[in-house]
């Protein structure tokens, strides 16, 4: 009888409850699934578009190297003249111990008139030996004839931001127009302020002039070669479209030059959230100011190669823009619409917040990753799950997404299981950004070999904003804290056991998909990924 009950009462709450939301819940990922096709399909037709148009103008006039105007050829051709703008060159770290060499040789290699480029040196270090050696290093050049200041403060307020901003006050950075940024393991070529100065001399109104980054150790393992595929998409995709129809894209945090007078009027270096770089962009944007990608001029920097480093970059990435979405949406719906236009603020909220940085995280994770597990549970006669947005949906918006890296097509497989296993984590951050819960803003400074030279290995540092606690992830050195991610075994185990019941019981072959996401999720749950 007592068994019977049961069996009754959870039929009634199967058919009444768990189908009806499971059925509402496959109806909203379709939903974002096209939404997400859309726009990526968009941004694929407005590549294609300049694509063609710049093809035309190079047949037109084979001399023009570049859409920047003969006033930008002149400066280009001839740093020395007297118009050209004092250069600030600020280069922040942080116990930076394997790449300080190389950041601060690039940049004090750049090609400028020496009165008019300064290289300002942040260094943050807590280790007094690591101080000394970047110091020295910094003297070295400055023995060499090169104007180089090294600034190290005692207070790490703000971290990143409150030493760039504390870097702006100096007396001497006060005398600068404009001011290149490069984190510690970026390395401009000797032209890079020949390439990107002449768009902000050429146009008052442009605050930023932000280059690609191109990837030193892109063939160091697998967990690097799948990091390259999405970057490349956001590089030559996202930021190119953003830069050509809306005059706005998310500033990188690196090799990007701002307009001082711009990055002022803006409000300044703010740390309210991990994401400091994407907060002054939107501010800039705000009041006006307009934003160039110059996708024709790299900048070497390193991926992160170990599975920490990248769990740790992943989770700032993705939970500080869901944070500043939280903190910055009434003020950009209320900005006034003479400085910005109805459009750009529909790009800005819609397609590059709503859509890029809190859609694509949630559906992959929710739809891939528990939707259709659940559905093939319920079995395919109680919730109706089209296939179209099953395979054919994915299945474009992956093709478009490694269009931008043809080498590496035959990774696409792994590429998409391996997302799927992280946007598990980066929904956490997401949604830990937007309910500002703890770790909300935590910062932990990526992992950097120095060159992907694997004899060169420096402990990840982890710190966090006043009034969180600070932990050092290097402390860890046992094979549960360094290697096993219970999170993603469990996950594997649950694709396991719906894989296994479709065999059984499915009619619809997802067990293939799901063996398959299944080992992927146990491969990451036991480090199996990167160096």
């Amino acid at each position: 009888m007592m068994s019977g009950g049961l069996a009754w009462a959870w039929r009634a709450v199967r058919c009444g409850v768990v189908l009806p939301t499971l059925q509402l819940a496959v109806y909203v990922c379709v939903a974002m699934s096209i939404m997400l096709f859309l726009e990526r399909l968009y941004m694929a037709l407005v590549v294609a578009a300049l694509w063609l148009i710049r093809r035309r103008r190079r047949r037109s006039n084979r001399r023009e190297q570049d859409d920047d105007g003969a006033e930008n050829d002149q400066l280009l051709q001839d740093p020395e003249a007297a118009n050209s703008p004092m250069v600030l060159v600020q280069i922040p770290m942080f116990n930076e111990k394997q790449v300080y060499r190389l950041s601060i040789g690039a940049a004090c290699g750049m090609t400028w008139p020496s009165d008019k480029l300064v290289i300002q040196v942040l260094d943050d270090s807590t280790d007094p030996a690591i101080r000394e050696m970047v110091e020295g290093e910094c003297g070295r050049w400055a023995g060499k004839g090169v104007s180089i200041r090294y600034e190290n403060r005692r207070n790490r307020s703000g971290y990143k931001a409150g030493a760039m901003r504390e870097g702006l006050r100096k007396a001497y950075a006060r005398e600068c127009e404009l001011v290149a940024i490069f984190d510690a393991d970026f390395q401009p070529d000797a032209d890079f302020l020949l390439r990107t100065v002449p768009v902000l001399v050429a146009d008052p109104g442009v605050a930023l002039v932000q280059a690609r980054w191109r990837f030193v150790n892109a063939d160091e393992c697998l967990l690097t070669r799948i990091q390259e595929m999405s970057l490349d998409y956001h590089f030559r995709v996202e930021q190119e479209v953003g830069s050509a129809c809306h005059g706005f894209f998310g500033f990188n945090g690196t090799a990007g030059v701002w307009r001082v007078r711009a990055l002022e009027e803006a409000g300044g270096w703010k740390e309210r959230t991990t994401v400091e770089d994407m907060d002054l962009a939107v501010r800039a944007s705000l009041r006006g100011w307009w934003f160039v990608y110059v996708g024709h001029v790299g900048v070497r920097n390193e991926l992160p190669s170990t599975l920490r480093a990248y769990r740790y970059q992943q989770h700032r990435w993705s939970c500080g823009p869901a944070n500043l979405f939280r903190k910055i949406f009434l003020e950009v719906l209320s900005s006034p619409t003479a400085r910005v236009s109805p459009w750009k603020k529909l790009h800005l909220l819609y397609d590059f917040f709503f859509l890029r940085k809190l859609v694509a995280h949630l559906l992959t994770f929710s739809f891939y990753c528990v939707v259709i597990p659940a559905c093939v549970l319920a079995g395919s006669d109680h919730v109706r799950l089209p296939k179209y947005v099953a395979l054919y949906v994915p299945a474009a918006i992956t093709l478009l997404n490694a269009a931008c890296t043809p080498r590496s097509c035959h990774l696409l497989i792994f590429w998409i299981l391996f997302e799927n296993v992280m946007s598990m984590h980066r929904t956490k951050a997401t949604l830990i950004g937007l309910l500002e819960a703890t770790r909300a803003n935590e910062w932990v400074v990526t992992d950097k070999r120095g060159n992907a030279n694997p004899k060169h290995q420096q402990p990840a540092n982890t710190t966090t904003r006043p009034g969180r606690k600070t932990t050092t992830s290097s402390s860890r050195t046992s094979f549960f804290n360094n290697d096993v991610h219970v999170a993603e075994i469990l996950l594997g185990a649950c694709l396991l056991y719906c894989a296994l019941y479709d065999i059984a019981y499915g009619r619809d072959s997802f067990y293939i998909y799901l063996l398959l996401q299944s080992a992927a999720a146990f491969i990451v749950g036991f480090g199996y990924v990167g160096t």
